[in-house]
């Protein structure tokens, strides 16, 4: 994998299934457990009562929102995409399977966030098809830490685990 270094644009949770997504400036990752105050890390969001992996920390690549602008004319905050971290100059597609680290706190890529119609029904008409392979990244929080807007994000060399397999945990 090349070298690559990015960053943390923003973090957003929100507190219930299809609640409105609030920005934070810091947020505290709890490994099996999510950002804490986010609706997964208090198993109430909308996939809560599905088994599964994938669902403590999503990341999406801010340049995939600008690019859903551009090329689809689908305009949405940040937020509205419901990833928890957005990031610049990560290749998320490239960390499934990889460990990396956000600040000092250190996460797997589970599997890609593909997005979905219960997603388009939140936002907008066209951000289904706008963000499908560049939907991002479902994490596995592996060590405690807090979040911070500005946070590095880079690999972790010799970071590859096992990938998970197609089954394990759909959405």
């Amino acid at each position: 994998m090349s070298r690559w270094v990015g960053e943390v644009v923003s973090i957003h949770i929100a507190s219930e299934a299809e609640g409105a997504p609030r920005s934070v400036r810091s947020v505290r990752a709890v490994p099996g457990k999510g950002l804490k105050g986010d609706r997964y890390f208090r198993a109430k969001g909308t996939y809560s009562n599905r088994p599964g992996t994938g669902r403590e920390v999503t990341f999406i690549e801010a340049e995939a929102i600008e690019a859903l602008a551009r090329d689809n004319e689908v305009r949405i905050h940040p937020g509205d995409a419901r990833r928890n971290i957005v990031t610049r100059g990560v290749p998320l597609n490239h960390l499934v399977g990889r460990e990396f680290t956000v600040g000092r706190v250190r996460v797997r890529g589970v599997r890609l966030c593909e997005p979905c119609a219960h997603l388009e029904s939140l936002t907008k008409r066209g951000v289904l098809g706008g963000l499908v392979h560049r939907g991002g990244l479902r994490g596995e929080i592996l060590t405690e830490g807090t979040l911070r807007v500005g946070n590095r994000i880079k690999p972790v060399e010799g970071g590859t685990v096992k990938r998970a397999t197609p089954r394990e945990g759909v959405h």
